[in-house]
């Protein structure tokens, strides 16, 4: 159960660095502002030129905990073992940092690029405990709010208006503005945290486990509908909402096929083929306008698919599904109709819709994708520190071309820039 306190209690370091400062959960999030990320950074070390000089030797690399695009993927925070950074996607830079004395950041959300963020401590030595989420506000450089929990949090959702925080086997949904618990879901063990949420002001949708293995949960909420879909036979490896949460893509812990389904209907529209052998999905992605669709898995491949299916679908397109009498491997997926006179004959393997592009990258790396905002541009964030940024070519497909590379943990000047 979350419970709302002003400080952290020992052992855990004190979350305000201004002891006279306190907690203050009351915060407004529309009052927030985007942050000024130049003045943030600190002023670049003094140039030496004299041959006397033996600079001090760097310190250690840190230790990524956990990497997140924020909302409109314009951003990315990567959460260590020393703190957090924060960094703009296109064009590359870091943005600013915050470092603690020795206490590690298991999960660090935007929101957007406002001053408010949420923290979860993490890594051998937390800076917070692992059952709270921490909201931080950069202006002040402190924690103005927490929530507690009775079991570690393995996920945090932001939107303006609400905070959405992932346990074991539950979600809580919180107004932002006072932090009132809202509503909460009982889930299938959900132990990577997987939640999306839709990002559109108008409509709040939210897609979660639900309590059998293979079926996703959405919520409507302007709608006050709740929408049972079975996926997959397998349990559920990772899923990702459109912007306005009409769509979702899901995969299962196969890995091998990727499905599209309408998540006011629960039907299924397309079906995608990631390869032949079973493989760990880490992070799926849609493009902004939800025609393409990226996957990364532990393969190290990352894939691009064409979707023909968009955020208006009617409801005819498909037969509708729920957790109580569906089949999506009973519905033909719209990918397998050039095919459709040898059915019966040939293995669905042949009919399923292949990648349009790919990106080859280390094999066993955990990649998170998602899309540029330059046109046909993908961005590719690795547990390793790296950054890519590539370009896919829509009408030919094949090896995405590598447009830049950097390793956000070292030092400019240590890195591969733009090729």
């Amino acid at each position: 159960m979350a419970t709302l306190s002003e400080h952290a209690s020992p052992p855990w370091p004190n979350p305000n660095p201004n002891p006279n400062s306190t907690t203050n959960p009351n915060f407004l999030p529309e009052q927030s502002q985007t942050l000024d990320f130049d003045s943030l950074m600190p002023p670049p070390p003094p140039h030496h030129d004299s041959p006397e000089f033996s600079p001090a030797p760097l310190p250690p690399l840190p230790s990524l905990l956990h990497l997140s695009f924020n909302q409109d993927q314009a951003c990315f925070a990567a959460a260590a073992d020393n703190g957090f950074r924060i960094y703009n996607c296109d064009p590359y830079r870091e943005l600013f940092r915050r470092e603690f004395d020795g206490g590690g950041i298991g999960h660090v959300e935007m929101l957007f690029r406002c001053n408010i963020l949420a923290l979860v401590g993490g890594g051998s030595h937390p800076q917070y405990p692992p059952n709270k989420v921490m909201i931080w506000d950069d202006h002040q450089g402190r924690c103005i709010g927490e929530l507690s929990f009775r079991a570690a949090v393995r996920g945090v959702r932001l939107r303006r208006d609400r905070i959405i925080v992932v346990v074991e086997q539950k979600i809580f949904v919180y107004n932002f503005a006072d932090l009132k618990l809202m509503h909460q879901i009982d889930t299938i063990p959900n132990p990577k945290g997987l939640c999306a949420v839709s990002h559109q002001s108008d409509s709040l949708v939210l897609a979660c486990p639900g309590l059998h293995k293979g079926q996703i949960r959405v919520e409507h909420y302007a709608q006050k509908k709740t929408k049972f879909i079975s996926a997959h036979d397998s349990r559920i490896a990772c899923f990702a909402l459109t912007l306005d949460g009409q769509l979702i893509a899901t995969a299962s812990s196969k890995g091998t096929l990727v499905r599209i389904y309408d998540t006011d209907h629960g039907t299924l529209l397309q079906e995608v083929r990631r390869g032949a052998n079973a493989a760990e999905i880490f992070s799926l992605a849609f493009s902004s306008c939800a025609q393409w669709l990226a996957v990364s898995s532990d393969k190290g491949t990352v894939h691009v698919f064409s979707l023909k299916v968009n955020s208006s679908v009617p409801a005819e397109h498909g037969k509708s599904q729920s957790s109580s009498n569906s089949d999506p491997t009973a519905a033909p997926s719209s990918s397998s109709r050039s095919f459709i006179k040898f059915k019966g004959v040939l293995p669905k393997y042949f009919s399923s819709e292949w990648s349009v592009a790919q990106f080859h990258l280390q094999e066993g790396t955990h990649y998170t994708v998602a899309f540029g905002l330059q046109k046909n541009t993908v961005i590719i964030l690795g547990m390793d520190g790296s950054y890519y940024r590539c370009q896919f070519d829509p009408a030919h497909g094949g090896e995405m071309a590598q447009l830049e590379y950097h390793n956000f943990l070292k030092p400019e000047t240590e890195t591969e820039t733009a090729l």
